[in-house]
This record gives C-alpha cells, structure tokens and sequence, in this order.
C-alpha cells in the first residue's frame, strides 16, 4: 500500500467512493447513514466534501495503483463539534473504497494521521462518525485506539465524537 498526498484533482475519486458506500449502505439496509442517493448527484454533498479536501490535509492510499481510501485532517473540528481545549489533528473524512475494505486500508490511514499528529506536536486527535445502526463504525475507531468522549445530534442523527492521545 501506497499513501500518497492528496488534493483537488482527487475529489472526483473521492464522490465516486462516496457513491459506492452509498449503494452498499442501502443494499445492506441501512441508508440512514447517507442517505439513498448518490452523493455525486447532490451539489451541496459534492461541494461539502470540495470543502474539505480544500481546507485539510488530504492522503490517498492506494493498492495496486488504484485509489484504495482517503483521509483529510485539519486543525479544527466540523462546527457541531466543540472546539478542543488543546491544540488538535481532527480527522475530517475517512473513507475505504467498497473494493478493499477488509485490507487495512482505514487503519493505515488512521496510522498516517497519528503521525500527522506527531509532525504537527499535537497529543490529542479526534474523529466522528454516525453512531446508529448498532454502531458499528464507533466499533471500529474503538478497535483504532479512540475512545468514545461525546454524542451529538446532527439532523436528528446519532454522532459520536472519539478521542485518541498521540504519543511520541
């Protein structure tokens, strides 16, 4: 696996992942996530992820040449997220292609933040993600080394915040 910087000229790879996650959601009956449409289709969605990849540090990872995932890290959090009394690396946008998950491709990108973190003199890193439908992604930071600080509501929708101290 390659990790790669990222930027502009990713987006489209990037709404085409989106839209994979998407049509895997709702195929496995649970759309409350996302949504049921292709966020390449949504102007709003295209121009939130534009935004991120705008105002954060972006990494590719690819396997085999191809685009396997995306990870954008800033300085400060989405705005339903209280700012951290410290200074941070915020994991923005994490995202696996539906074709290689299950290859460690979200946890070398998380590893990849980590050491964003260390590069930047930050000991506090911290993501989001849904916390409905059982919770399983908020399973999966766990099983990253987050830990669950806070949930929040966005649009009705269950959003647990996680937190991780960076070390060395």
């Amino acid at each position: 696996m390659e990790i790669r910087r990222g930027g502009m000229r990713d987006v489209p790879t990037i709404m085409v992942m989106f839209d994979a996650a998407v049509a895997w959601l709702v195929a496995n009956g649970r759309p409350d996530q996302w949504g049921t449409e292709p966020w390449s289709a949504d102007p709003a969605k295209v121009e939130r992820i534009t935004g991120i990849v705008r105002t954060n540090d972006v990494w590719m990872a690819e396997l085999d040449g191809r685009p396997a995932g995306v990870i954008a890290v800033g300085k400060e959090p989405p705005s339903y997220v209280d700012a951290a009394d410290e200074p941070e690396l915020y994991i923005n946008l994490l995202l696996t292609d539906r074709e290689f998950t299950g290859r460690g491709v979200g946890g070398a990108l998380i590893a990849k933040a980590g050491e964003e973190a260390r590069a930047w003199g930050v000991g506090l890193m911290r993501v989001d993600c849904y916390a409905g439908g059982g919770g399983p992604l908020v399973d999966y930071y766990r099983r990253h080394g987050f830990e669950p600080v806070r949930t929040v509501k966005v649009k009705e929708a269950p959003v647990q915040v996680l937190s991780q101290r960076i070390t060395g």
